[in-house]
């Protein structure tokens, strides 16, 4: 009877082992994977971020930059990593819905990661030299249906937000837009403004940055940004384009719900701290940078099918 006990005492015991390491969540430090190189506006963005998940664990969450293959590495890491809330991912929504799309073999999937929260949304714009002739988005497509491949732009890579912004403005203007890609916002800055391309896609925050150097002449956006109430949207001039690239926080898929709740009870508290919120302004965010899991994963499905269908259009997929 007695050894009948203790079988039962040890299989209760090993039962309760997972309850109560989630209930002690987290017991070590936490590792916060960007596959992008430090400095940039979400890597600032996710570094505030930590200091705030921090405070509210009294536990250390760190970031760490794995970069390469535009991104496809670091996540992947992600993705291999136990669901054990000990490894998360910060990224853009781009990750998730174009990069399986475009590249063979990046070693996950949409499916391979459950939304924790939402925290930021770089809106992308419009800008040109101060003397250009272009004072709208219209005058840009009427340029281009004038005088076809007359018209060229500067973005980041193929397949990013900013290419896939003008991308999308050639779409709704029916005419053809000659892409010229640079490595980051910073690179082109100075193309455009030598005049060596006729406008340029870029974020928001690097537009605000140039200051006077560039002018804006339209926001992709449902609605104004607060940070420039006289920039127009691209809807209001006419075309239905506003590419957003918004993002957050993940988890490998199959994360235990319990954790994944304290996690996302941590970025609420993480965003509405003072140093999130000022450097969200700082850096131009839009009115809608933060959702919680369900209103995340909402807006993931509907990008997903939103870029499957624009990398169709713009021939980027078949």
């Amino acid at each position: 009877m007695t050894r009948k006990l203790s079988a039962a005492a040890a299989l209760l015991a090993a039962c309760l082992v997972p309850q109560q390491a989630a209930a002690e969540y987290p017991e070590r430090t936490v590792d916060l994977v960007i596959p992008y190189a430090a400095g940039g506006g979400i890597d600032l963005l996710l570094r505030s971020l930590a200091e705030g998940f921090s405070t509210h664990f009294k536990q250390s969450f760190v970031v760490s930059n794995r970069t390469g293959a535009g991104g496809a590495i670091g996540v992947a890491y992600v993705a291999r990593s136990a669901p054990d809330g000990y490894t998360l991912l910060f990224v853009p929504a781009l990750v998730h819905s174009v990069l399986p799309l475009m590249q063979s073999n990046v070693g996950y999937s949409e499916k391979s990661f459950a939304p924790i929260c939402q925290t930021f949304e770089n809106q992308m714009a419009l800008i040109v030299r101060p003397d250009s002739p272009f004072k709208s988005a219209r005058d840009i497509i009427e340029a281009a249906r004038a005088k076809p491949d007359s018209v060229s732009f500067a973005s980041t890579a193929t397949g990013t937000i900013t290419h896939l912004a003008g991308a999308a403005l050639a779409d709704a203007g029916k005419v053809k837009l000659n892409h010229v890609p640079f490595r980051g916002d910073g690179d082109l800055m100075g193309q455009l403004i030598g005049g060596h391309v006729d406008f340029a896609s870029v974020t928001l925050a690097s537009a605000a940055a140039a200051g006077p150097s560039v002018r804006v002449i339209g926001i992709f956006a449902d609605a104004r940004n607060p940070s420039l109430p006289d920039a127009p949207t691209v809807k209001e001039q006419g075309y239905d384009v506003a590419p957003t690239s918004f993002g957050g926080l993940f988890a490998p898929s199959g994360t235990p719900p319990d954790v994944m709740g304290k996690l996302a009870a941590g970025c609420r508290f993480g965003v509405q701290q003072p140093g999130y919120v000022d450097l969200a302004k700082r850096l131009h965010q839009g009115n809608s940078y933060y959702a919680d899991a369900a209103a995340f994963a909402k807006r993931l499905e509907a990008d997903v099918a939103d870029k499957k269908e624009l990398l169709r259009r713009v021939g980027l997929i078949k």
